[in-house]
């Protein structure tokens, strides 16, 4: 899909996205969840849906996919933060989807729920991003959702526990783009060039980009 193609949904499907996106807000403002030095929760999700503005159509299939898409990026910690269920985010996702957008969603959403663990490497273990690389547009959306983290707390956070937390990242990249990427022709489980490399140039000095198509073979 082109960008220009991309776009023109997002616009024809403007105000069921904006529905979506208030509604994720009030959501996570709903347990009172904030996000860095005290922000509201939605300044994270509006990042994450940077993202999928920026890149999404180099992974999203057709016009059908935009609503699950965008909805997966806005809700994609609602289970594990928000105190919802799988059923709980597929009855939201149907006020703006049909059945199969609505299921596409949610399972988005509860590829990307962290599993019950003790430590980070327990909670996003192999059977977790083996559930991700299974469904479509979660890698993306993952992806899209390290971008978000990865970018505040290298700019924004940077001198509030930021330079902790960027070499936590940096030392991830190793395993977590690999954990990403399947050997598969679907498009919706793939993750862009141009992503992966966004987060490189954040996380390393400098960045050949020759060598990430090389190393993470994309």
């Amino acid at each position: 899909m082109t960008k220009q193609e991309f776009d023109g949904y997002r616009d024809k499907y403007a105000k069921q996205i904006d529905a979506i996106r208030e509604a994720a807000h009030e959501l996570h403002q709903s347990v009172n969840q904030t996000y860095g030095d005290n922000l509201p929760y939605g300044f994270h999700l509006d990042m994450v849906v940077e993202g999928v503005i920026c890149y999404g159509h180099l992974v999203c299939a057709c016009e059908e996919d935009v609503l699950p898409l965008f909805f997966g990026a806005y809700y994609h910690d609602s289970i594990e933060d928000a105190r919802q269920s799988y059923n709980d985010v597929l009855r939201t996702a149907r006020k703006w989807m049909k059945e199969e957008q609505a299921l596409m969603a949610t399972e988005i959403v509860y590829a990307l729920t962290n599993d019950k663990g003790r430590t980070r490497e327990e909670r996003a273990g192999e059977k977790y991003f083996q559930g991700i690389r299974a469904t479509p547009y979660a890698p993306f959306v993952k992806l899209c959702d390290r971008l978000a983290n990865v970018t505040y707390t290298c700019s924004v956070d940077s001198g509030r526990g930021g330079s902790r937390m960027r070499e936590v990242y940096k030392g991830e990249m190793k395993h977590f783009l690999p954990s990403l990427i399947s050997e598969t022709d679907d498009q919706r489980r793939q993750v862009p060039f141009e992503a992966i490399t966004a987060l490189a140039e954040i996380l390393i000095e400098e960045v050949d980009r020759d060598e990430i198509r090389k190393q993470w073979n994309c």
